[in-house]
């Protein structure tokens, strides 16, 4: 591997590490454990866990969270040169506001297969019939991304399993 691709491998490996400990806190606050950051010129300009539950909103997605918080920090949506580090495949939705905020690449850990829409599923982030595209990178701190996904899942069944024991009981 040449140097070039190496610094460039260890600076995805350094800014998923961020969007982890986004997904850290949407597990902390029981949302499903999905972050994300922006970075433009070397700096995280937005920030973004989901928060669905917590906001009651079917879009409080950590991209768009994300994109909000770097739109306003630059003073413009369009997030142009900008690169989205999330732990999981955007969604169509994300996908979507990714396209219309114009960023430049989306670097994800895991795919999605139920609803991911940079490649799994769909891939709007590539449609030619758009106005603007994507680069794609996947795979990045996928074991991490994977596993913490993984912990969140196996926890919520537990949980409801140990309700419905409880129910029973009363």
């Amino acid at each position: 591997m040449n140097d070039a691709k190496e610094a460039d491998v260890l600076e995805h490996l350094s800014y998923m590490d961020l969007a982890l400990a986004e997904a850290e806190k949407a597990f902390a606050k029981d949302e499903v454990p999905v972050g994300a950051i922006i970075i433009h010129n070397g700096l995280v300009i937005g920030r973004g866990f989901n928060q669905r539950e917590y906001l009651q909103s079917p879009v409080a997605h950590a991209e768009i969270i994300a994109i909000a918080e770097a739109s306003k920090r630059l003073g413009t949506w369009r997030l142009l040169d900008a690169v989205l580090y999330v732990t999981m495949e955007p969604c169509a939705i994300c996908a979507g506001a990714l396209v219309l905020a114009r960023i430049k690449t989306v670097i994800f850990a895991i795919p999605d297969p139920k609803g991911g829409a940079c490649g799994t599923v769909f891939d709007i982030v590539r449609e030619p019939r758009l106005n603007h595209s994507l680069e794609v990178i996947g795979g990045i701190r996928e074991e991490e991304s994977r596993a913490l996904i993984q912990k969140f899942f196996r926890e919520k069944r537990k949980r409801q399993k140990e309700k419905k024991k409880s129910d029973k009981v009363i």
